[in-house]
């Protein structure tokens, strides 16, 4: 498999992330580190009740239990003792690390010859087909259940709860109950991205969340700057594009590594890119002035 294969299968696998990244910080602004450790979650749970041979009907719902759970303690803390969101996703990640390694019990598990998501479902007989277009319907099936959430009166009530608490708190709006749902919705969303990719490496390891942040953040950064340059107002085209941003995102890493950059340098690379993309707005709107 070269890198821009693996690269299109992974942007797939972190659709999920940047969408939970994008309800978080886009939606919400709330800058969510518990994205570290509720990723780190998903593949443990995961890898852990695949061991045991669960189904994956049982393993999707539990997985998403958990990471909401985690997004809903960042949020109850934040909301209820008043700690800044930053500082509270920092604690809940803390926190999930010793959660994470004690499910683990060791520093990672493989999932060599167990059946994955990839190998229980046949669309198409080269494997490589098959995990694209697996990814694909799972990727579509949650963008299209997020789509239509924010579409509703909840969801444009969280949407007004970032936009302007104030004002919609004043119209009767718990906003509080919405920053711990949201946060809630956020983190299941990004241990989905934890299943998935656990399943299409083949093993869960305790350090697999660290940084794991910043694609999603890559993601929704360059969506967000193709909705300025394009004036986007719809909420579909803005997920599609955060969809884009993330599988953008790994093919700026495969690039990196197919032109021979050292491996031990990708996040150092990473970091840039984000730089880069942050900045890009700023520098074009100085250059016009």
């Amino acid at each position: 498999m070269d890198f821009y294969l693996t690269a299109l299968l992974q942007g797939l696998c972190f659709s999920a992330i940047a969408l939970g990244i994008y309800i978080s910080m886009k939606i919400f602004n709330i800058p969510d580190i518990t994205t570290d450790g509720s990723y780190t979650l998903g593949g443990v749970v995961t890898a852990k009740l695949l061991t045991h041979g669960q189904p994956l009907y049982l393993i999707l719902p539990a997985v998403i239990a958990a990471g909401a759970l985690a997004g809903a303690l960042t949020g109850l803390i934040h909301t209820k003792l008043k700690i800044n969101a930053l500082l509270a996703g920092i604690l809940v990640m803390t926190a999930l690390y010793s959660v994470n390694l004690t499910l683990l019990g060791r520093s990672n598990i493989p999932l060599i010859n167990r059946s994955s998501i990839f190998s229980l479902i046949n669309i198409s007989a080269d494997p490589n087909d098959n995990t694209f277009w697996i990814l694909l319907v799972f990727v579509t099936v949650v963008t299209l259940i997020i789509g239509y959430l924010l579409k509703t009166d909840f969801g444009i009530a969280m949407r007004a709860t970032g936009n302007s608490e104030s004002m919609i708190r004043s119209l009767g709006v718990n906003t509080d109950r919405m920053k711990i749902i949201g946060l809630a919705l956020a983190n299941a969303l990004t241990a989905v991205s934890g299943f998935l990719i656990t399943q299409f490496q083949g093993f869960a390891d305790i350090n697999m969340g660290i940084g794991i942040v910043i694609v999603g953040l890559g993601s929704v950064i360059i969506a967000e700057t193709l909705i300025n340059w394009f004036k986007i107002t719809s909420v579909w085209f803005s997920l599609v594009l955060v969809l884009s941003g993330a599988i953008l995102f790994q093919f700026v890493l495969a690039v990196t590594l197919n032109i021979g950059v050292d491996a031990n340098l990708l996040k150092l690379v990473t970091a840039v890119f984000v730089l880069l993309i942050v900045s890009l707005p700023r520098l074009t709107y100085k250059s016009s002035l």
